[in-house]
């Protein structure tokens, strides 16, 4: 049974976008992903998504994402809600993943716009609902231009409000104007997907966000939020400027690489990383030590 749930916040409020843990070998590591799911939720997030980008989804395989949803729904799925990534650039591969991981036992679908061919907008209209029509699952639409190509346009997020499971946007676009807009216009649950503009996105009406960095700091995320909730606006600030060395220092390369390498220094399942990402140098991670450590975290 999926946690409680309301229309304004379908997927709760805090959400981290869990990483794949791997064994030494490279395979999936399943009691490794039940153990890391188990310390988020204990941590303060209400939701996780899993088979996002920084699950590495792009070279998980279909089986491999289906036993990720099940392992992890298993291991807290009564406490949070388990959402996952079935999002791809071909719509008919999208369907087949939107189907097994409901079939998986997922309480929601996270949808990122097609990548790479660059559809237009009735293109992108068309595509996010035929996934909102593969299962009876609540959706979170995954606006990402920089690395999917192409926006959705604030007009196609309203029209995709009009769908009845199409509930959420994950925002990644980087724009506070277009943001409001669609906040404004939708109706939709929105949530940050960019981390260094939480706080920003909470102040133009956002709900929570789906962040990587809550691997690390869930508990002052969740704070922040609810400094900004209760009207504490001077505290959400305070929080948020703590956090800034934690923001740059996990995005000074490819987010799944440093949560790795910060998982990894804390003892926390993660292992390698699947081709063509690279671990970080001995450079690199003392690097990311010192970013972490200026936002109070220490490794």
């Amino acid at each position: 049974m999926a946690p409680t749930s309301t229309p304004q916040t379908p997927f709760g409020r805090v959400l981290t976008a869990m990483v794949t843990p791997f064994t030494a070998d490279g395979a999936l590591d399943l009691d490794g992903a039940q153990q890391l799911a188990a310390h988020l939720v204990d941590a303060g997030n209400d939701g996780l998504i899993v088979s996002g980008t920084t699950g590495e989804s792009p070279t998980t395989s279909d089986v491999e994402k289906a036993q990720l949803v099940r392992a992890v729904v298993e291991a807290v799925g009564d406490r949070a809600h388990v959402v996952a990534g079935a999002g791809t650039n071909h719509t008919e591969h999208s369907l087949k993943l939107a189907r097994e991981a409901a079939e998986a036992g997922a309480h929601g679908l996270l949808a990122v716009t097609p990548y790479y061919s660059k559809p237009p907008q009735e293109g992108l209209y068309r595509h996010f609902t035929a996934i909102a029509d593969a299962t009876d699952l609540p959706v979170m639409l995954y606006d990402i231009p920089g690395r999917s190509g192409v926006p959705i346009n604030t007009e196609t997020i309203v029209r995709l409000a009009e769908h009845p499971r199409i509930v959420a946007n994950k925002d990644a676009k980087g724009d506070l104007g277009r943001a409001s807009w669609a906040i404004a216009t939708s109706g939709l649950a929105w949530y940050s997907g960019d981390d260094m503009l939480n706080l920003p996105l909470l102040s133009v009406g956002a709900i929570g966000y789906v962040s990587v960095v809550g691997h690390l700091v869930t508990p002052e995320l969740r704070a922040m939020l609810e400094a900004h909730v209760s009207g504490d606006v001077v505290k959400a600030t305070e929080i948020h400027q703590k956090l800034l060395p934690v923001f740059t220092g996990m995005f000074r390369t490819q987010g799944v690489i440093t949560t790795k390498a910060a998982l990894a220094l804390q003892g926390m399942p993660a292992g390698p990383l699947r081709m063509p990402l690279v671990e970080l140098s001995p450079e690199e991670t003392e690097q990311l030590r010192r970013d972490l450590a200026a936002g109070g975290v220490h490794l």
